[in-house]
């Protein structure tokens, strides 16, 4: 019988583009400051390349896009700005919906990956934490221990006093989220959000989910067919 649902947060929850799109505002508010150049402009440029699947060098490919130099230690600087804005980001209603359902029901944890500010500040902004039995933050555990480590998932065991074969841990990230549960003996439910931003394919076996959702609201029904009831 199932007595645990652990989630991720980021892609699961809520769709993480929006947090990139709070984070590149605040960016593009300090750039334009500085260089005397239009915030939207700027923004758009941001957004367009991390659209076209940039995600490591955003920062420096909009400075030569929009033909401007940053000079040493300017690139550290806006990074700062993103992790630690305040985002402005909303718990989607299904979602907010599935979690008080869930609550009276089960035992709930979250297992979430990222820079800690960053991960503390999203949690409060998605208004999230009064849902939770147990919080994960895995950078607290060493970056080493980020997923696909176990640790994070051992600490969640270990805190909550349920055996994995009674947990469901439910993710979206195929090389990250699911290899650590499958091989622990917990369930494991990918929700496939339509605007997420990872879509790797499963490096093997024990890195795909047992089961697959395309909506967090079809959660409930699965649990209950998982448990056979």
């Amino acid at each position: 019988m199932i007595k645990c649902i652990a989630f991720d947060m980021d892609d699961t929850l809520y769709d993480e583009r929006d947090y990139y799109g709070s984070g590149f505002a605040a960016v593009a508010g300090r750039i334009a400051a500085d260089f005397r150049l239009p915030v939207g402009e700027i923004f758009h440029t941001l957004r367009g390349i991390f659209d076209s699947g940039n995600r490591q060098n955003t920062f420096d490919a909009a400075a030569a896009e929009m033909g401007i130099i940053f000079k040493e230690g300017y690139i550290e600087k806006l990074v700062k700005i993103f992790r630690e804005h305040t985002p402005d980001i909303n718990l989607p209603a299904d979602s907010r919906a599935v979690l008080e359902d869930l609550k009276q029901r089960y035992k709930l944890g979250l297992i979430t990956d990222g820079y800690l500010p960053a991960q503390r500040l999203k949690l409060k902004s998605l208004d999230i934490e009064r849902f939770f039995d147990c919080i994960i933050y895995t950078e607290e555990l060493g970056r080493e221990n980020w997923k696909p480590s176990p640790v994070g998932f051992e600490k969640l065991i270990a805190v909550l006093k349920i055996p994995p074969p009674q947990c469901v841990y439910v993710g979206d990230n195929l090389e990250r989220d699911f290899s650590a549960p499958n091989k622990m003996g917990i369930k494991t439910i990918r929700i496939i959000r339509e605007n997420r931003i990872h879509f790797g394919k499963a490096a093997n076996a024990h890195a795909a989910a047992n089961y697959e959702i395309d909506s967090i609201s079809k959660l409930p029904d699965l649990l209950r067919q998982i448990d056979g009831l």
